[in-house]
């Protein structure tokens, strides 16, 4: 058996390094992936979690909300801080940073004797976890062509719902045993992601240098054995000419949809461009010009109203599986299981279908997608919500699902392309801080109204935001190929560097 399982481990890493494109790429997306599956593991735990901390600690459902509430309102305010040093410093050293101390937070948390200690160490895990999410949008940008960021977003945002995966089962089963426990498992994992991270390289800033697919027939680029070195030279023969100049500048990579709006004639927004000829921008100004995309705005909000939506699910969805369906733990873990397949299947699916149909030269693939998976997760789940058995809400919660998962890797694809890549980190702060609102939001919301009207009517209820965001993308598809051509003709007029001064070596 242990054999097997070796052969059966291996076959699978050659079968995924063959799929995302070879050894190096794969790296960078199990990594970015982990990062992010980090903070789904902690928020799904916590839910799974909750019968064990009520009993321990004498809380109510809010003071659970309030948990993970705490820990999303600290990240919200470190968002924009966060998304200023991603477009200014090195982005691996920031992420490795805070994997390390969210590891520390999470064995601290453990240690809690009383609700108060607990939340205090909710509060560090906040302000570490609000580190994630520029780095890993600006990394993105960087590592990986602009054709296949929908694709490559399918694969890194997937750790999200396997981490969630792994904190409703893993550590939600310990939970059942010591809530202390789980925290500490948890906590500890992040240590050797920590220690991965920082062997990462740091990418050229705006993408010109992306880690190509290695096609499956190169066996040297699988084996990690490089290319073949070149025959030595004779004393007499002439020295080897030098590589060629890259002719364009550091950030020119153009992506397929703002290459369709330049072969549509696509105009700029001058009002866009008048803000972008700034020179120096701080902290405010970069927050506005963010926020002055109105494409943007809209993709933020929809992203918001889903990952609000999103949390309340994963701090309760385990409490109303049991109490609807009447099931034990064990099983209500498994039917997360379940309803979590559906939602790696819509994530994984979603970004190339995007990048299809992109390609093919539509132009509004990245912002249509997301928008057609919005109104059918609002129309599936509530059959769901209605009916009284398991069997029958199963196949639309899973549905739902895939169908509420299926909007974020084309969104956050679309969020580079409507971007100049100087501002990428500072995009996802801006991003980070209101959607984080959203969900910290959430659980507190989800708590306090089930403890007055149930979880099912709660969960009917939350149904209205899900419906806003599909409002919001679809009014997108009206400015998104104009900001694509903005954000084109904002990259040239940046400096090279967004600090003139001399650097001292």
């Amino acid at each position: 058996m242990y054999r097997a399982a070796r052969r059966a481990a291996s076959y699978g890493k050659r079968r995924l390094t063959v799929r995302l494109g070879g050894p190096d790429r794969t790296r960078v997306i199990v990594v970015l992936a982990a990062v992010l599956a980090m903070a789904s593991a902690d928020t799904a735990t916590v839910g799974a979690s909750a019968t064990s901390l009520r009993a321990d600690l004498h809380i109510s459902n809010t003071d659970v909300g309030l948990l993970v509430a705490v820990t999303s309102l600290v990240g919200a305010i470190g968002a924009v801080p966060y998304g200023m040093l991603a477009d200014r410093v090195n982005r691996t050293r920031t992420l490795t940073m805070s994997v390390i101390f969210w590891g520390v937070a999470m064995v601290g948390s453990a240690t809690a004797g009383s609700f108060s200690e607990l939340l205090l160490w909710r509060m560090a895990l906040g302000l570490v976890t609000a580190a994630a999410g520029p780095p890993v949008a600006s990394l993105v940008g960087d590592y990986f062509p602009s054709t296949e960021r929908g694709v490559v977003y399918s694969y890194i945002l997937s750790g999200e719902l396997l981490g969630a995966g792994v904190g409703f089962t893993v550590t939600g089963d310990i939970s059942a045993l010591s809530w202390r426990a789980a925290f500490i498992i948890l906590g500890l994992a992040t240590f050797p992601l920590g220690w991965v991270l920082a062997r990462l390289p740091e990418p050229d800033r705006g993408g010109a240098n992306p880690i190509v697919a290695v096609a499956p027939d190169d066996p040297a680029a699988f084996s990690g054995a490089g290319p073949p070195s070149p025959p030595p030279r004779s004393p007499s023969s002439p020295p080897p000419p030098p590589p060629p100049r890259r002719s364009e500048p550091a950030g020119t990579q153009t992506t397929d949809a703002q290459r369709l709006a330049a072969e549509a004639g696509i105009l700029p927004d001058e009002d866009i461009l008048r803000l972008a000829r700034t020179r120096r921008m701080g902290l405010v100004a970069s927050s506005r010009f963010v926020l002055s995309v109105r494409t943007n705005v809209a993709l933020i909000l929809s992203s918001a109203f889903g990952y609000y939506f999103l949390a309340g699910v994963q701090t309760f969805g385990v409490e109303f599986v049991r109490g609807r369906y009447h099931v034990g733990v064990a099983l209500a873990n498994l039917l997360m299981i379940a309803i979590g397949s559906g939602a790696v299947i819509g994530v994984v699916a979603a970004g190339p279908v995007s990048d299809a149909l992109l390609h093919k030269g539509h132009i509004k693939a990245r912002v249509q997608v997301p928008g057609v998976a919005a109104a059918l997760t609002v129309v599936l789940f509530i059959p769901a919500l209605l009916t009284r058995s398991m069997l029958t809400a199963l196949p639309y919660v899973i549905l739902a699902a895939m169908a509420l998962s299926a909007q974020n890797p084309p969104i956050d694809a679309a969020r580079l392309d409507i971007m100049p890549f100087r501002f990428w980190g500072r995009a996802e702060g801006v991003r980070t801080l209101l959607r984080t609102l959203a969900q910290s939001l959430a659980p507190l919301l989800f708590g306090s109204l089930s403890d007055l009207i149930g979880l099912r009517d709660t969960f009917m209820i939350m149904l209205a935001p899900l419906a806003a965001s599909a409002w919001f993308l679809f009014r997108a598809t009206r400015t998104y190929p104009t900001d694509v051509a903005t954000a084109v003709a904002a990259s040239e007029l940046f400096t090279p560097d967004p600090d003139p001064r001399p650097r001292r070596r």
